[in-house]
């Protein structure tokens, strides 16, 4: 079961490298437009903030890397932040977030503390 969890967190901390990606340094390219759903002129209004938000994605993903060798409150930690990072996205901005980003750290978190 320990596999199967440390294989969720690498899932998940690959996709907050690729959110900081996305929001870092796509956010004013169609690929990034196209993830998140927004027009030209809002990205370029808009790309400090993503540019933080990424940065904070990144430190998720570092975070969630650092749980695969540290002990266990590390994984609990980080996973119940990714969690809380992705309700707060689903009420606040759209509900999708709770499916692509909070969902599979829950399943890595219950499958954790289920182990």
């Amino acid at each position: 079961m320990n596999i199967i969890v440390n294989i969720i967190i690498c899932i998940v901390a690959l996709l907050h490298g690729y959110f900081l990606i996305l929001e870092m340094f796509l956010w004013e390219k169609p690929a990034g437009r196209k993830s998140f759903r927004t027009t030209a002129e809002f990205a370029a209004q808009s790309k400090t903030l993503a540019a933080n938000q990424g940065l904070y994605n990144g430190f998720l993903a570092a975070g969630l890397v650092w749980s695969l060798f540290a002990d266990n409150p590390v994984k609990i930690f980080f996973l119940s932040c990714v969690i809380i990072a992705g309700l707060f996205g689903a009420f606040t901005v759209s509900k999708r977030i709770f499916y692509i980003q909070a969902l599979p750290a829950l399943i890595g978190l219950v499958l954790f503390l289920v182990a």
